[in-house]
């Protein structure tokens, strides 16, 4: 059975996206679809510090109208957030066990010259995932000219690509065709997130974090951490 994840790419995202990447034989960088309006997880991400949590944005460009796709959307680089990003990393975490681990996942991609915001997040997930160990095979939705909408464009994909498993997040609860799924012979099954603690430093665990706070924690023990396992799709519903 070949299992297919397909996820808008994230800034150095939560663990819970990392536990998807370690179900799926093919993951799939939702990056040709509409970048969310207002705040999102596309651009930024939480640290967590001594005074609570603290976000890491990457800014991006302004466009006076129309709505912009993740693969066109520019990164604003008219001053430099990625050495703010370094400093408020090392700040609150150069005493964690493996920050040095973490930095240098951190630094490989800051020091690189994006100017896509997909490509930075599309490295900044694959990156990480090397260093876990995961190894799935990665796709961008933009290279395979994958036609539909919604449900059928996902379905779409996951046919192209030779799934009978098509895993997701809970939020496609609210929109997903799951008969649609059936009727063509591929399972939906949704991420049951287990949120499994971790040693992390400043009080009580949160999840909630950058993959990066697991990492600069527990080093390369980090995966063992990763244990969601995925549900069918009633089961995941009916419990809801």
């Amino acid at each position: 059975m070949k299992k297919i994840v397909i996820s808008q790419p994230m800034y150095f995202p939560w663990p819970g996206l990392f536990e998807q990447i370690k179900l799926a034989d093919v993951f799939v960088h939702y990056d040709d679809v509409q970048l969310p309006q207002g705040r999102s997880f596309m651009n930024r991400v939480q640290l967590k510090t001594p005074s609570g949590q603290l976000w890491m944005t990457v800014p991006i460009k302004k466009k006076h109208r129309g709505l912009q796709i993740i693969n066109r959307a520019e990164i604003d680089d008219s001053f430099d957030w990625r050495a703010e990003h370094k400093e408020q990393f090392r700040s609150n975490y150069a005493s964690a066990p493996y920050f040095q681990d973490a930095f240098s996942l951190l630094s490989r991609v800051l020091d690189r010259d994006y100017k896509s915001l997909a490509d930075l997040t599309i490295e900044s997930v694959e990156v990480c995932a090397e260093y876990l160990g995961l190894r799935p095979q990665f796709v961008h939705s933009s290279q395979l000219n994958i036609l539909g909408a919604s449900s059928a464009r996902l379905l779409n994909l996951v046919k192209h690509l030779g799934g009978d498993i098509y895993i997701t997040g809970h939020g496609a609860k609210n929109y997903l065709d799951h008969d649609m799924f059936e009727s063509d012979g591929v399972r939906v099954e949704y991420i049951d997130y287990q949120k499994t603690a971790y040693p992390q430093r400043w009080g009580d665990f949160i999840p909630y974090v950058s993959i990066l706070d697991l990492i600069a924690n527990t080093g390369k023990s980090a995966a063992q951490y990763l244990d969601s396992p995925s549900i069918p799709w009633k089961d995941f519903i009916s419990s809801r």
